[in-house]
């Protein structure tokens, strides 16, 4: 940056406004362009809005903890945000109820697949037993990961980056390997996309429609309190079990 430039930036990263101004705005320009995309995967507006803001704190060597001042106004919606998606779920309650033994199974297998599927390849990859623990909440929402990282002795923040890593992946691909595997079924794909991607997926599964934000949004909320009942009784049991 220029020293003039420096400067700006300087009095500018002063207020706690600006993480929730860059925030919005890097959110309504990744937005705009993921419909000038005709809403292609590739551009999903979280990985595209999480992109520009690492760059912009990156080049202008910003703090996280600067941009979070202002950002965690955003971050404190999320808890009304969350409740609300009860809202489209009320409205699915009789789908819901015909297939609740179905989707029962998919989530415990969901579930517990997601978390030890990661562990096993963490440890033929030769990673630490504190990345391993990191690994296993990695479908799971943030802040509840975190929790349950924490809980088992992993790394929060590692935890936190493969959480995010996990739902724009989820977000991006989902939506081939459903063509590839011919499914259709609206609630099919978003309890899936739920279960494995959690919020980011919850959100990309509103965008294809309100059926399959409804059932990401349940699978999401169910994923997160079965994996922080279970994992903590089950992970010491299979770190036991791969020596």
């Amino acid at each position: 940056m220029t020293p003039r430039l420096n400067e700006i930036w300087v009095y500018l990263s002063a207020s706690p406004l600006l993480g929730l101004t860059l925030t919005l705005l890097a959110y309504q320009g990744a937005v705009w362009i993921s419909k000038r995309c005709n809403g292609h995967p590739l551009a999903n507006p979280v990985l595209l809005a999480v992109a520009a803001l690492v760059t912009l704190l990156w080049a202008t060597g910003t703090p996280y903890r600067t941009y979070f001042d202002g950002a965690q106004f955003v971050h404190f919606l999320l808890g009304p945000a969350t409740v609300a998606l009860a809202i489209p779920l009320y409205a699915q309650l009789g789908r819901l109820k015909r297939m609740a033994g179905p989707l029962l199974i998919a989530l415990l297998a969901g579930s517990l697949t997601a978390a030890f599927s990661a562990v096993l390849i963490g440890k033929l990859l030769g990673a630490s037993d504190a990345t391993l623990f990191s690994l296993a909440p990695k479908s799971v929402t943030t802040p509840i990961a975190m929790g349950i990282a924490e809980r088992l002795g992993g790394l929060p923040s590692l935890t936190a980056v493969l959480v995010i890593l996990t739902g724009i992946l989820g977000a991006v691909g989902a939506q081939w390997l459903y063509a590839l595997m011919k499914c259709n079924d609206p609630a099919i794909r978003g309890f899936a996309l739920g279960v494995a991607s959690h919020g980011i997926g919850t959100a990309r599964a509103f965008q294809i429609s309100e059926q399959t934000g409804a059932f990401a949004a349940l699978a999401m909320g169910l994923n997160g309190l079965l994996t922080a009942a279970l994992l903590p009784w089950l992970m010491p049991a299979l770190m036991r079990w791969l020596g």
